[in-house]
């Protein structure tokens, strides 16, 4: 590798050209592996075209800034041979995340994985630039020595790599009940590696609608966790259909190459993101608004026990449908306000009331037993605000019939002195009264008069005897 302008021609036909190259972040390591490196070698990354990139082909020329590149399919190592399937989605993943790194440390250590990948093995110290091979010991030892950050960020990164190497899939999952506006819920997004654990520190940028995302990031992201579990996002929908949807950069599982146009041959390849795709994630869930419950409750009013059998039509303060949280009125099969119906306990629940509303239980229909005291011009009603998460009670007590009793006598239906039925009742009342006096004056006038007659009688039979 060279460190500075030169002149160079693969061909000793070609036209010498001026060679420049700018260097990016990294480590000068001097002396290099063997004699042919005396000035040192460079472990870091290269600008090209305004861009940072990393070469492969250990030995080669570097490349110019302005150095032309084109497509050169999938990476190789140095000799051209097809890298395993796990070493090529480790260079992947260690593009992808550290491919645009400011700092030297990390550059070098990158660089250093990078030519280990794909210069090994073979002849370290041959003078031949096509067949010489990476020294990894040696440059290992000299990070070691002298770049001791450089050295621990080899094995750091390594392991990283190994652990969250792709390919990825990825997925979001939104609760299965429908929310409630203005409620938070979780929804979740898991990245998995191609050893199906979880992948960490993966930014997703989200796209939201119709919902607030807690701790979204000002750019729109979120990260997956460190020790690459799902991502739990607090989601409060603020419309009736909330959803989003997601876009993250993973590793392919073969990295791109690229060749220099100039000299193909003889310049290092280069590599800049190792060949990343974009993995889209999406959910959406229903959204009710906030809803409450109402609980209407019919008592009696000597005894309070509960009432049933009453029914209630249920409105709004002004008579017109009370509102259900789906947006739509809560009304019968006739359209008409709703009727509901005590049971035997004297209830009945109203679930699934739009929250916050003022609603009214009116009553239209006593239950039997209860008939005397209802006024349908003036009947029972109650008023109250139906709030979200809660239960408002709407408690109505009635009065129960009198209850009527006869008086049953014997002898017949009693009669007045003028010959007319008297309506006897367990009340009692003055009428009552009279007739029953003026009954028992004329008993005994009766018996008077019988009592007479049969007196005569027997002294006729007597006579008739003698």
């Amino acid at each position: 590798m060279l460190a500075g302008p030169a002149a160079f021609a693969s061909d000793p036909d070609e036209p010498v050209r001026t060679f420049a190259e700018e260097l990016g972040h990294g480590h000068t390591i001097a002396p290099g592996q063997n004699e042919h490196w005396q000035n040192g070698v460079w472990l870091g990354s290269f600008v090209v075209g305004g861009e940072q990139a990393w070469c492969v082909q250990f030995g080669l020329q570097s490349p110019d800034r302005d150095e032309e590149y084109e497509p050169a399919g999938e990476l190789t190592d140095k000799w051209g041979n097809p890298l395993p399937e796990d070493v090529a989605s480790m260079v992947s993943y260690m593009l992808l995340r550290h491919g645009e790194t400011t700092s030297d440390d990390e550059a070098a250590a990158v660089a250093h994985l990078l030519h280990a990948a794909t210069s090994t093995p073979g002849d370290t110290e041959t003078g031949d630039m096509t067949e010489v091979a990476y020294d990894i010991g040696y440059h290992q030892a000299q990070l070691d020595e002298k770049h001791p950050e450089a050295a621990e960020l080899v094995a750091t990164i390594a392991a990283d790599a190994e652990r969250n190497r792709g390919p990825w899939t990825a997925s979001m999952a939104a609760p299965a009940e429908p929310q409630t506006i203005g409620q938070a819920d979780e929804w979740t997004i898991e990245v998995v590696g191609a050893d199906g654990q979880g992948i960490s520190g993966a930014p997703v940028s989200l796209n939201v609608t119709d919902a607030e995302v807690e701790g979204i990031a000002e750019d729109g992201t979120v990260t997956t966790p460190d020790d690459g579990s799902p991502l739990r996002l607090r989601v409060t929908p603020t419309g009736p259909a909330p959803s989003i949807t997601g876009e993250l950069v993973a590793p392919t599982a073969q990295p791109k190459v690229q060749r220099s146009v100039q000299d193909p041959e003889g310049t290092q390849r280069l590599v800049s993101t190792g060949g990343e795709e974009t993995l889209t994630v999406a959910a959406a869930a229903g959204a009710l608004a906030p809803q409450g419950e109402a609980l209407v409750v019919k008592t009696d009013e000597q005894s309070k026990a509960g009432i049933a059998g009453a029914s209630f039509r249920v409105t709004g303060p002004d008579g017109t449908p009370a509102m259900l949280a789906d947006g739509t009125e809560f009304v019968g099969e006739n359209g008409e306000p709703a009727v509901v119906t005590t049971t035997d306990d004297g209830t009945v629940a109203v679930p699934g009331l739009a929250a916050p509303q003022q609603i009214s239980v009116t009553e239209v229909s006593p239950a039997t037993g209860y008939e005397e005291a209802f006024d349908p011009a003036a009947a029972p009603s109650a008023t109250g605000t139906v709030e979200a998460g809660r239960t408002l009670e709407l408690a109505l007590t009635n009065k129960a019939n009198t209850p009527t009793v006869p008086v049953h006598i014997p002898a017949g239906d009693p009669v007045a002195p003028n010959g007319e039925v008297v309506d006897v009742r367990a009340s009692g009342d003055e009428t009552l009264s009279g007739a029953l006096i003026g009954l028992g004056a004329l008993a005994l006038a009766g018996a008077a008069v019988g009592g007479g007659l049969a007196y005569r009688r027997e002294l006729v039979s007597a006579g008739r005897r003698q």
